[in-house]
């Protein structure tokens, strides 16, 4: 097996490694982070740079295949040593152009072709729901003749400042005879009535501004509407895992990126006349860093080409992936702060920053024990007739 990338894979890297090296100072990072966001030039660098290497092949709006996307999230964020909003960026384009009717995602996506900014935020989670996406309480119901929405979505990026909000929500209209109910997508105007927002205050992952949305007898459109008559709950869960690979990419590649600070320091730092990389503590810990890496890349790779390629276990290669990889690049940033020392405790260390966004990530997208629950019976059936 080939584990190397393709020429159009490397140069891919190349050019947001490029990209990202130039544009994602320490300063800038530091500033962004506060403002919680990037600046406007910035988005649309990026998608001139994503679309300008796009795949004419590919009839997805994303213009990449999964694999690629993985590679470019990992390469910024390796560089940045932040969770950026790219990675959310892509993953709305993806569920947006798989569950919406067609040719109602066009202007979507021309606009965000056009200035780097997606005119949406997506709000599929809820406040009592979290990973467990069935509980779904967020309904739209014709009430004299009215399309009504109610209900409430909790971290939704972007979600007190997009002029549109894509909101999940069960047809309460809809007859089936499915174990699921009716799921459809509506694009919603976030000035319509009924409308609110309240910021989320979060440790980490500050460029990404978190809202807690509510929807009260919020009167709707028919045209709002951009999912089929039959949407439902089994797409939208094969498009989560386009969310959780994008996702590790970038616990992966902020990992690496605290992997390079912790060495940075092991060769320059001096305790008792030596070196500190030349403890055998020292040593020992960025071989394990080292070990855990080479692990979570491999993992990310092979699950993003399961689904790319639609494998039959893609189900459980994304699970395994999630279920290890942000946890394992906690650890590994744990231990870079820990060869930091003092450094690595403080604000002015993107280590620091390094850990608590992948902490987060054991949580977003589907929790580490919720991974378990996908993965443990996928598993006993995988080993059935042994």
């Amino acid at each position: 097996m080939d584990f190397n990338l393709s020429s159009d894979q490397k140069k891919l890297v190349a050019a947001f490694r490029a990209f990202g090296t130039e544009v994602f100072t320490p300063d800038h990072v530091s500033q962004w982070c506060r403002d919680q966001g990037l600046p406007d030039d910035v988005m649309k660098r990026f998608a001139d740079t994503y679309f300008k290497s796009v795949d004419k092949r590919l009839s997805s709006v994303a213009g990449h295949t999964l694999l690629d996307q993985a590679l470019i999230i990992e390469e910024l964020s390796r560089c940045a040593g932040a969770t950026l909003p790219f990675q959310n960026d892509l993953f709305n384009l993806q569920i947006v152009d798989a569950l919406a009717a067609a040719g109602n995602v066009d202007p979507v996506v021309e606009e965000y072709r056009s200035t780097g900014r997606l005119m949406f935020a997506l709000a599929i989670s809820e406040p009592e729901g979290g990973s467990d996406v069935m509980s779904m309480k967020t309904s739209t119901k014709t009430l004299d003749g009215k399309i009504v929405l109610n209900g409430r979505k909790s971290y939704v990026n972007n979600g007190e400042y997009a002029p549109y909000i894509v909101v999940a929500a069960i047809d309460d209209d809809a007859e089936t005879d499915d174990a699921y109910p009716a799921l459809a997508l509506w694009l919603v105007p976030r000035n319509l009535k009924g409308i609110a927002a309240v910021p989320i205050d979060k440790i980490g992952q500050d460029m990404l501004p978190f809202a807690s949305l509510s929807f009260q007898d919020v009167e709707l459109k028919p045209e709002y509407r951009i999912s089929s008559d039959q949407g439902d709950f089994r797409r939208l869960f094969q498009m989560l895992e386009y969310g959780r690979v994008l996702l590790c990419a970038s616990s992966l590649g902020m990992a690496q990126a605290a992997m390079e600070d912790a060495c940075a320091h092991a060769r320059s730092r001096k305790a008792f006349g030596v070196q500190v990389g030349r403890f055998q503590q020292i040593e020992t810990m960025l071989t394990d860093m080292e070990l855990h890496l080479t692990n979570m890349r491999s993992i990310l790779y092979r699950a993003a080409w399961a689904v790319d390629e639609g494998d039959p276990d893609r189900r459980l290669a994304v699970s395994l992936m999630k279920r290890y990889i942000p946890k394992t690049a906690v650890e590994v940033a744990s231990d870079a702060m820990q060869i930091l020392g003092g450094l690595g405790y403080t604000e002015s260390s993107r280590t620091c920053r390094v850990w608590r966004d992948c902490r987060g990530n054991q949580i977003a997208e589907g929790t580490d024990q919720i991974m378990v629950y996908i993965a443990a019976p996928l598993i006993a059936e995988k080993y059935r007739d042994f």
